[in-house]
This record gives C-alpha cells, sequence and structure tokens, in this order.
C-alpha cells in the first residue's frame, strides 16, 4: 500500500515539475501576442508560436493546446501533425469553433487569449505539459524567450513563425506627454514634451515611428514654423520603446471652413511599391486591393479647430473600382491592440451617437463629369424614411503633414454601422459579432459578416412557393421586414440609381432581414440606363434570372394583392417625403455651399480636366434631373407593373399632383 501511495506521489510530483516549464518533449512555446494589431480581412487572431530544439522531428499527434488548465484539450493537433526540428509552429487563436483547424505549420484554435493576462498549455500525449504564464500585456507587442536564451520577456520586434530576436524586456517605456497642444497657429509654436525619469525622448516630422536613431527631443522645446505632424517617443536601454504619440500644427489654414482630418503614418505603409496601401504597387494583386490593415494616427479638427479625436488605429483603402483613382478613399478603425478601442466622438449632424468604430474618408471620382456631393446628397434624401444610411460631412484631410485634398467623411458600413443603427451596444461584442451582414445576392462570396445560409433559403423559398398561401406568407413575413423591402425598393426605383450591385442586406440576431442603403452615387443619371436598370431588376417575374441582387423576396410579395396594395401605397409616400424639390433642393444647397470653397485648391492638388465651371454645369445637370425624374416615376412604374388608371389615381392622384407642382424646370 505505501508503495502504491509513494509511486502516486512520484508521479503527481512529475506532472508537477512539467507543469512548472515552458517545453515540453523538446517544444517550447516560444513566443505569444495576446493583442494583436496585424489585420487582415478585419481580423487580427492572437497566436501561439511552437519551437522544437529537440534535435529531431517531433509528431504532435495526440498532443493538446489550450489557455485553462481545467479544459486543457481546448484543441487538438490533427492526426499526421509533424513540427520538424529546429522549426516553428503557429496557432492563431481565433475563439472560433467553425473554422478549420488548419495544417502544416498554421492552425486554428477555438480559444482566445487575454491581453490583461492569461495561460497557454502545451499537453503531450504522456501527460507532460508545458505552461505558460503571462501578465498583462501591450498592444503589438509579443511576449516570449530570445533565440538560444532563458527567460521571457517583451519584443521589440514581433517574430511569428520566425527566429526569435535575442534580447526581451520585463517593460514597456512609458508613452510621451506632448503639452503644446496641436491645432491652427500664425507664425510660429514651440512644442514642449516630457517623459518619464530615465527616458530620452525622440521625434520625427515626417509621419515616420521614431527609432533609436532619431533626433532628440529639444529639452527648451521645438519650434514649429510650417505645417508639421510631429511624432514623440520615449527611449529606455531596459524596456521596449514606447508608443509614438503625435500632434499635428498648422500654419495658414485658418480659412478651413470645414473639419479637418490629419493621418500620420509610416510612408511605407501609404506609399511604398512593396507594402503601400495607396499606391498600385508592383505585384500581381495591386496594394490598395490587399486586405491588410496598417497602423495609423487619426486626428480630427472640427470646424473650429478644437481637436476632438487623437489616437492610433489602422486605416486601409477602400471601395471598389474606385481604388484606381489617384485619390483613394480610406477606411479608418479604432483597434484596441493600438489605442482606445472605439472613437468617442461623433462627428455626424444627424446621429445622437457617443462614439464610433470605424469611419470613411470618401473620395470621388475626380474626372470631368463628379460632383463630388451626389452620394452624399442622395443618401441624405433617406433621412426619415427608417431605411439604414451612412451619413455624411464634407472635410478636408492632410496626410503627414500634406493637403490631400476634400473628401467626405462618412459612417462605414460594416457590422457596427448596423449595430448602432439598430440600438446595439457596442460592447455587446457577442451581438455584434453575430450580425448576418450580405451584399449583393448574398452569395457565400459577398458574406461580409456573419451568415448567409437563411438569407439563401429565404430568397429560394421566395422562388418556389407561391405567397398566395398564408402559411407561406407568414413564413415570409416573419423573416424580412416587409415594409423596409417596400421602402428600399421605391428608394431604389424613384433615384433610379443603375449601380445595381450596391445592395447591402443585413439581420441582427433575433431580428428580421432589412435592408441599407449604399453607394447611391448613379443616382438621377442623364443616360437611358438610369431610366430603365433599377425599374427592370426590382420589378420582374419571380421565376427571371437574377441580376446582381435577389429580386425574388420583393416579387413574391407583389404576386399577393394586399402586399401588392401595401407596396403601392409605400411608394407613394416615400416619393412624396423624400423626393419633392423643396425638401432635394434643401440638400442640394447645403453641400454645394460647403464644398465649392474647397475646390480651387482641391483641383489643384489632383489635376484633371475638372473646372470650377464644369462642376457647376455638372450640378446644375444632377438638380434637374433629380427635379424631373420623380415626375415621370409613376408613369413608369405604371407601364412596368400593368397599373390600371383606377389603380394610379388612388394610389399615386395625390402626389402625382404636388410633384406637378413642385417640382416644375
Amino acid at each position: 500500500m505505501r508503495k502504491i501511495v509513494w509511486a502516486a506521489l512520484l508521479a503527481a510530483l512529475a506532472l508537477w515539475t512539467a507543469a512548472s516549464t515552458e517545453e515540453v518533449g523538446g517544444v517550447v512555446i516560444s513566443e505569444v501576442m495576446a493583442s494583436n494589431g496585424t489585420y487582415q480581412n478585419s481580423h487580427a487572431y492572437d497566436w501561439v508560436e511552437l519551437y522544437n530544439g529537440s534535435g529531431q522531428s517531433v509528431d504532435l499527434s495526440g498532443w493538446y493546446l489550450s489557455d485553462s488548465k481545467k479544459n486543457p484539450e481546448k484543441f487538438a493537433f490533427p492526426a499526421g501533425t509533424t513540427l520538424k526540428k529546429n522549426s516553428y509552429l503557429l496557432v492563431y487563436c481565433t475563439g472560433d469553433a467553425s473554422l478549420d483547424p488548419g495544417k502544416g505549420d498554421t492552425f486554428y484554435a477555438p480559444f482566445k487569449l487575454s491581453a490583461s493576462g492569461d495561460q497557454v498549455l502545451l499537453t503531450a500525449p504522456s501527460g507532460l505539459r508545458a505552461v505558460l504564464e503571462f501578465g498583462q500585456q501591450y498592444g503589438n507587442i509579443s511576449y516570449g524567450v530570445p533565440a538560444g536564451g532563458y527567460g521571457y520577456g517583451f519584443f521589440e520586434t514581433a517574430t511569428p513563425g520566425e527566429a526569435n530576436g535575442k534580447t526581451v524586456f520585463a517593460s514597456r517605456a512609458a508613452a510621451p506627454v506632448i503639452e503644446t497642444a496641436g491645432g491652427f497657429y500664425a507664425g510660429s509654436v514651440t512644442v514642449q514634451a516630457h517623459g518619464e525619469a530615465g527616458a530620452v525622448l525622440r521625434y520625427t516630422t515626417d509621419g515616420s515611428t521614431p527609432t533609436a536613431k532619431s533626433k532628440a527631443f529639444p529639452e527648451g522645446g521645438l519650434t514649429l514654423k510650417k505645417t508639421t505632424t510631429l511624432r514623440v517617443a520615449a527611449f529606455r536601454a531596459d524596456a521596449v520603446p514606447s508608443a509614438p504619440v503625435t500632434a499635428s500644427y498648422f500654419f495658414g489654414e485658418d480659412d478651413l471652413p470645414v473639419a479637418v482630418v490629419s493621418l500620420t503614418t509610416d510612408s511605407a505603409y501609404m506609399f511604398d511599391k512593396k507594402t503601400g496601401a495607396l499606391v498600385k504597387g508592383t505585384g500581381a494583386v495591386p496594394n490598395y486591393d490587399k486586405p491588410y490593415e496598417y497602423p495609423v494616427n487619426i486626428e480630427y479638427f472640427d470646424e473650429e479647430g478644437v481637436c476632438r479625436i487623437n489616437q492610433m488605429g489602422t486605416f486601409t483603402a477602400s471601395g471598389h473600382s474606385a481604388r484606381q483613382n489617384a485619390q483613394k478613399s480610406i477606411a479608418l478603425h479604432a483597434r484596441k491592440a493600438f489605442g482606445p478601442e472605439f472613437f468617442d466622438y461623433n462627428p455626424f449632424p444627424n446621429r445622437d451617437y457617443t462614439r464610433y468604430h470605424s469611419l470613411l474618408l470618401r473620395s470621388t471620382n475626380s474626372d470631368a463629369y463628379s460632383e463630388r456631393l451626389r452620394d452624399a446628397v442622395f443618401s441624405s434624401l433617406a433621412e426619415g424614411l427608417d431605411l439604414c444610411y451612412q451619413d455624411a460631412r464634407p472635410i478636408v484631410v492632410f496626410i503627414n503633414g500634406e493637403y490631400w485634398g476634400h473628401y467626405n467623411l462618412r459612417e462605414k458600413i460594416n457590422k457596427y454601422m448596423v449595430a448602432q443603427w439598430e440600438g446595439v451596444d457596442l460592447a455587446d461584442e457577442d451581438t455584434v459579432d453575430a450580425i448576418d451582414l450580405l451584399a449583393r445576392t448574398g452569395s457565400d462570396d459577398y458574406v461580409q459578416n456573419g451568415s448567409n445560409a437563411d438569407w439563401l433559403a429565404l430568397c429560394q423559398f421566395c422562388k418556389t412557393e407561391d405567397l398566395n398561401v398564408p402559411e407561406n406568407l407568414t413564413w415570409v413575413t416573419d423573416r424580412i421586414d416587409v415594409e423596409n423591402l417596400f421602402t428600399h425598393a421605391a428608394y431604389e426605383i424613384i433615384s433610379g440609381n443603375s449601380d445595381i450591385t450596391n445592395v447591402r442586406m443585413y439581420r441582427v440576431p433575433g431580428g428580421k432581414w432589412k435592408y441599407l442603403l449604399f453607394d447611391v452615387e448613379a443616382s438621377f443619371g442623364s443616360g437611358s440606363d438610369s431610366e430603365t436598370i433599377p425599374l427592370e431588376n426590382y420589378i420582374k417575374p419571380v421565376s427571371a434570372k437574377y441580376a446582381a441582387f435577389r429580386h425574388e423576396p420583393l416579387n413574391a410579395l407583389l404576386a399577393v394583392p394586399e402586399m401588392k396594395a401595401r407596396f403601392l401605397t409605400r411608394f407613394a409616400q416615400v416619393l412624396e417625403s423624400s423626393f419633392t424639390w423643396p425638401y432635394v433642393q434643401s440638400k442640394f444647397d447645403y453641400w454645394e455651399s460647403q464644398i465649392e470653397p474647397l475646390l480651387p485648391r482641391h483641383m489643384q492638388r489632383w489635376p484633371s480636366k475638372m473646372t470650377l465651371k464644369r462642376w457647376r454645369t455638372n450640378v446644375n445637370a444632377t438638380r434637374y434631373y433629380a427635379r424631373v425624374r420623380p415626375k415621370k416615376i409613376v408613369s413608369m412604374l405604371q407601364k412596368r407593373m400593368k397599373l390600371t388608371k383606377a389603380e394610379v389615381e388612388q394610389y399615386f392622384g395625390e402626389v402625382q399632383r404636388r410633384l406637378d407642382e413642385l417640382n416644375v424646370k
């Protein structure tokens, strides 16, 4: 009996010894990242790196990785997984159990790591276990064991899947403080800054991140006389350099009539041929089409020159074909790996939100036919319709202190925008992540978040089933917000949005499918396409082949008399509330007054065939079509839907007479 007890104690001691080490079987937990800032396709999974220093290949079949001693088998390496000698293997900690576990040297575990402190457990089939426990982590800073050394610490540069650096640090230097506020100055300003005791402050003025080779910040302050973006970081011999702090100083810009966004980042992230997100580059895939996000400091100065936002986040080129334009749209994201998780300011006039996760700097075409206001004006017509749309305001942008021209600041369409519109707290990550957001047809290629399974099932049901059967109609109306569908279809048809690919659908957990407005810049055009394309693609037989979006839900409902009547009623309401000329004119007047003063300098920065005279001609032409098309749309709808004269009078008689009176040429 004593031998059995003694053997049990020895086994427990052996297990405790294994649990207190960072390697097992020659495999070491060599590096972890618990607050990753390298984003791709909107994901920046934390990761664990394993290194095999045993001198021979190790078969990881039957090995486990976890973040919990109570549940050490959260992730099992697939059978046949081999870690060759002197090689590395990465396990991304996704928190998503639906992902494929991976293979080769890249795997995906269903748990996440906590930046506030966590543990990683590597368990061999024998029960021997390596455990790495770590405390509070810094954003985008990895923690691991130095190459050829012992003991864990923070690396200045993360090296996932590659040899670790030879030096680790116990901490990170505290960020310095720039005492002199960024903003608009006359003449010159002497900027003061200070850091923690023992730290050396170094600075740059070209947007680059300060390094140990950058100039030391002058003790008496730094005098600036021209528009400059200043970045300062703190350096200590015993610590990882601090995160940089940034402030922009403007001279000779007192007459800017709109808010200003200043972006500051390393030039390589913007313009390098290999890595710059705002250039085409030299590879087979243009740089601006790659799904990477890069770090950037974002400042927002309101019309009074007061800095409302100053924080690190990420950016990427945005848009589709517009990415080829010289002046590219830029998406901005608050990312907690670099700073606050949100922008704690609301720059938009028609929203009562207190914070944002993402913002969009939207450029427009710089060709001779651009108005630079069309999408903003026509989106704003949806105000009051209970239809999700992007709010907007005109701004001027600077990049690394260089004037970058007029942009329209927009809400960015993603799960966070939908959450805010639908009243979901952005802090409720599980609900936000579960929002379904689809583009175009909603097929697998167009899933922007969540799942498309229910959407595709809905479309197929509408395609094959008769909704005049009460049970079938109930099945559909339980899944799609009919009023929203009718409002969206009416809006697109009336405006003549000929770019029918710009359709977005969403659903919050427990809710119904809804539509949102997206990129209506192709509305109220002069060509025949804008006369017919939206109407022909929205109103057509259920059995017809769909083009760019799924028309079946709308037309299956229109085959039900009561739903047809409801659609025509809503169509008339949208036409009267959003497209009578005095209302539309007020939107044009506001945007023209805001943008026109910006154009001379903008056109100088981005030379094209556009002139101020041409811009005025373009705007007047768009005004004309916005005034005339609503008067014509009822007769067009009558022809397309084969409405009787009695139906036209019943649903549209009054609004048609108002349009004839108000929307005069």
